[in-house]
């Protein structure tokens, strides 16, 4: 089959199933940039002419047959406790207003139905993702308040460990999920919140996995298989994901696809960890003068479509997703620079085989499913 039809293929099966994104931080990158909203230009616009260009904007997501976003809440993990609570709050609000300032393109959702109804009037579906166990400042009332406002995950920890639960790149003080932890996913289950498994340790997804009565996603991570980063997710893992019901989203981050550049990665890290503090006005020069004699390895589409086929093959075609992780991450594939390449990565899995019934799983199908199974235990209480 050649290119051109896959590519009208998959045009049609967007226009039908809406694609579902399960992780782009463009919230805390806007604001990042320009420090409040009412400083953000006109969204309409390519974010690629910005002086700091970014990977999404309207015009592009509607290129990229866009149907559903779950738009991250990220705060760094330094912050906590009260302070965490407020940031998040500011973080929900851009969320929030940026709906309302394009209501042309942009609509809330929160549950499955609400997807597919923002998606027939042709509009992007908004959801919400808190990311990190850190923003609910050990409080369930928080928790509920975060849901009441249309947050419909929590990833239980970002990338340090939190006071009741591990994560995969800190060090581990619990041996999972404490007590409170678990009282957290029940919590969610009762909300009808999907418990969200990326950047935890394996001991905490385990321990997830045993409690939640729900299926648990994990938003943007890849298979451990193939790339040994402490943040993609191992076989074992994967067979417990596809048992529970769950799913995982496939990340684009360039460290977590590519075995080569996660090594180049470790060694600038270890670079930039032993000279910052020697030389704290300089260093980022001897960075630089690294970087020239180690070419960053070229990490491409389909070193993600190899993770999604991987997962396929592993926890079956019903739980695998897209969770791209754009405006989150400093380096990305060629192919995937912006929001509106999705549709050419469906047409390299249609290229390696895949069939128009397992592009509209992984498209949204499976997202879909385990939004309603979620619901459902909600409602049962």
């Amino acid at each position: 089959m050649s290119e051109t039809s896959n590519n009208q293929k998959v045009e049609a099966i967007l226009a039908d199933t809406p694609l579902i994104d399960g992780h782009n931080d463009w919230p805390w990158a806007l604001r990042e940039v320009f420090g409040n909203l009412d400083a953000v230009p006109d969204l309409r616009e390519d974010a690629r002419t910005w002086p700091h260009p970014l990977n999404t904007d309207i015009a592009r997501l509607r290129l990229g047959g866009m149907g559903a976003q779950f738009w991250s809440v990220w705060i760094p993990p330094t912050i906590t406790d009260g302070e965490a609570v407020r940031e998040t709050l500011v973080q929900i609000d851009w969320v929030h207003a940026i709906a309302a300032r394009y209501p042309d393109a942009f609509r809330m959702a929160t549950t499955a139905a609400d997807i597919l109804n923002v998606h027939s009037e042709g509009r992007v579906a908004c959801l919400i993702g808190v990311e990190g166990g850190h923003q609910i400042a050990g409080s369930l009332a928080v928790l509920r308040m975060y849901h009441a406002l249309g947050a419909k995950y929590l990833t239980l920890t970002h990338a340090k460990t939190t006071e009741w639960a591990d994560s995969s790149t800190d060090v581990a003080r619990h041996g999972g999920l404490d007590d409170f932890g678990r009282s957290v996913i029940h919590e969610m289950n009762r909300l009808g919140m999907m418990v969200d498994l990326s950047h935890v340790a394996d001991t905490t997804a385990n321990d997830a996995l045993a409690v939640t009565s729900a299926p648990a996603i994990f938003s943007h991570s890849c298979a451990k298989a193939l790339v040994n980063h402490p943040r993609n997710v191992s076989d074992e893992l994967l067979g417990r994901v596809s048992a529970n019901g769950g799913m995982i989203m496939v990340t684009f981050v360039s460290e977590h696809v590519s075995d080569a550049m996660w090594s180049w990665v470790e060694e600038r890290d270890a670079l930039v960890a032993r000279i910052r503090e020697e030389f704290p006005e300089t260093y980022p020069g001897k960075v630089a003068e690294w970087e020239k004699g180690n070419l960053r390895p070229s990490v491409t589409l389909e070193h993600v479509a190899d993770h999604i086929d991987y997962v396929r093959q592993t926890a079956g075609i019903d739980h695998v997703g897209i969770g791209s992780d754009f405006d989150g991450t400093g380096y990305l594939p060629s192919g995937l620079e912006g929001v509106e390449a999705y549709p050419a990565l469906l047409a390299e899995l249609m290229n390696r085989g895949w069939s128009t019934d397992d592009i509209r799983k992984l498209a949204g199908e499976n997202l879909l499913r385990v939004m309603s199974d979620c619901e459902a235990v909600a409602r049962a209480g």
